[in-house]
């Protein structure tokens, strides 16, 4: 049965976040989706003038092929990939799957293929297409954030599809205020970190490329984070779930990781020099995303929490640092969540998930529900 809702979403992600115009090509990705929402994507591109492509995915084939992942074979894939990514303009992507643990039991080895020879794809997808990324409603997902699938579904479809242009002054102003600070200071249980982000871009994010969306981001220079940080809420990474995971750092490099798996995180940090330093720092503030998931697409938007990020920095607020890891964690600093605090360059920016200043008071979420 046809769901009106489909075509809103559809809409707001052809038309506010990718901007489709006439004659622009589209690749339209479907991660275990309803077919209704691909055709509502279709038609929603089509009615704009553009020209859609189709790929579809399964979870359980997408497992198959990665657990006999060869060098030769997916060499050969990131090429035919590559090459069709080049002849896009836009690329939407929805993704959903009833295990968001499907890949949990691939080998470290094979992830790490898959990650560096696909690299490529991601990052020309990135820096050259106007892009959109977002899950998909399950009752996977909905048992994870604790609500019935009905309810899920009805928060999914708010949150998704959010007047996003409200969000637009108050993120002028949080960039601007970043683009011209030197030092950050976070303090907060088990966290007090120090790193300056001076002469990086702060870029705001309000519904163009990934939904729900509600953050601005920039990175620290290399070399400067300094301190600990013990990260609130639980993570998913290449299929496994991660809990209190605590990171130190020492002249910008984590030199010290532990978590419920530190194993595996210390394998994940592992993965090339890269990943031990940090390549993105994000204050969220989505007002309709309050707790955490295990959905980064929605755990890193959470109102009140910053995410600090071990891997590569986005070459639109670049610090130099290359990795095939891109790891968002997420802290969430609401008085629920125990508290902190926010300065840049010794002004009190944010204090228990509140920006205090009269030029940010418009991200606080009763300026923004």
């Amino acid at each position: 049965m046809h769901d009106p809702r489909f075509d809103k979403l559809a809409q707001a992600l052809t038309g506010f976040s990718t901007e489709l115009q006439r004659g622009d090509k589209v690749l339209i990705e479907g991660f275990d989706i309803p077919a209704e929402m691909t055709i509502a994507l279709v038609r929603a591109a089509r009615a704009l003038g553009a020209v859609p492509f189709v790929q579809l995915h399964q979870a359980r084939i997408s497992r198959e092929m990665a657990r006999g992942a060869e060098e030769a074979q997916y060499a050969e894939i990131a090429r035919h990939e590559l090459a069709r990514m080049k002849q896009m303009d836009a690329y939407i992507a929805v993704r959903g799957s009833e295990n968001i643990s499907e890949m949990s039991d691939i080998p470290s080895d094979r992830m790490k293929l898959l990650s560096k020879k696909m690299k490529p794809v991601l990052d020309h997808r990135v820096q050259k297409t106007r892009w959109c990324v977002l899950r998909w409603p399950t009752p996977s997902m909905a048992q994870q954030a604790g609500m019935s699938t009905e309810q899920f579904e009805d928060f999914f479809f708010d949150v998704c599809t959010l007047d996003y242009a409200k969000m637009q002054p108050g993120m002028k102003a949080l960039s601007e205020w970043m683009q011209k600070t030197d030092l950050v200071e976070i303090k907060g249980p088990g966290t007090d970190l120090r790193f300056s982000i001076k002469g990086i871009p702060a870029i705001p994010c309000g519904g163009r490329h990934n939904i729900p969306d509600g953050e601005v981001f920039t990175a620290p220079v290399r070399k400067s984070v300094q301190g600990f940080i013990s990260y609130n809420a639980p993570t998913i990474y290449q299929g496994t779930a991660f809990d209190s995971i605590r990171l130190e750092f020492k002249d910008g490099k984590v030199v010290g990781a532990t978590a419920n798996n530190t194993k595996r995180l210390n394998e994940i940090l592992d993965s090339d020099p890269g990943a031990r330093y940090i390549g993105e720092f994000a204050l969220g503030f989505n007002p309709h995303i309050l707790h955490p998931m295990r959905d980064i697409l929605f755990d890193e938007k959470i109102s009140g929490s910053f995410h600090f990020t071990p891997g590569q920095a986005y070459e639109i607020a670049d610090n130099g640092n290359r990795s095939q890891v891109h790891w968002d964690m997420v802290n969430i600093q609401r008085e629920d969540y125990g508290g902190g605090t926010i300065h840049f360059d010794g002004k009190l920016i944010r204090e228990n998930g509140r920006f205090v200043p009269k030029s940010l008071q418009a991200l606080n979420p009763e300026r923004l529900a």
